[in-house]
């Protein structure tokens, strides 16, 4: 199953990196691919959903994400489904010494057709997570 997995490291209050990440349409200023997110149902918490539009491969794609876990200031995991693929996009959040570290891993499988496409999904997704993982760290240093 292939997937991203980035580390970023600040200092700033914990409290406001968690605030600024788990509203999952602040994805519109950190993750280059996205378009567009909004939130359809709930209030951030355990089954909220997400639509989020992501332009990739030359097309747009559109992605349902339900909130799975919440665990404040340590754990936010959402899974993501379109026509093609099953996401599960998990966040950890570390503070020491006044500094923050959020790990952030995409695990992407692949069904149908695109599962032919797999073995090349690691070329991509090396550049997709170097620039979130860069764009990450852009905004929440400016928080």
């Amino acid at each position: 199953m292939p997937q991203i997995e980035r580390t970023v490291t600040v200092t700033k209050p914990l409290s406001d990196v968690w605030e600024y990440l788990v509203d999952f349409t602040n994805t519109e200023s950190w993750d280059p691919p996205t378009q567009s997110t909004t939130r359809v149902s709930g209030d951030g918490g355990v089954g909220t959903v997400y639509k989020n539009v992501s332009h990739m491969l030359g097309r747009d794609v559109e992605v349902e994400y339900t909130v799975l876990d919440v665990e404040p200031q340590r754990l936010f995991r959402l899974a993501g489904k379109t026509p093609s693929m099953d996401l599960l996009d998990t966040m950890t959040f570390e503070e020491a010494d006044g500094r923050v570290s959020v790990t952030y891993t995409a695990e992407l499988t692949p069904h149908g057709a695109a599962k032919l496409a797999e073995p090349l999904m690691p070329i991509g997704l090396k550049k997709i997570g170097d620039d979130a993982a860069e764009q990450l760290e852009k905004c929440l240093r400016d928080l």
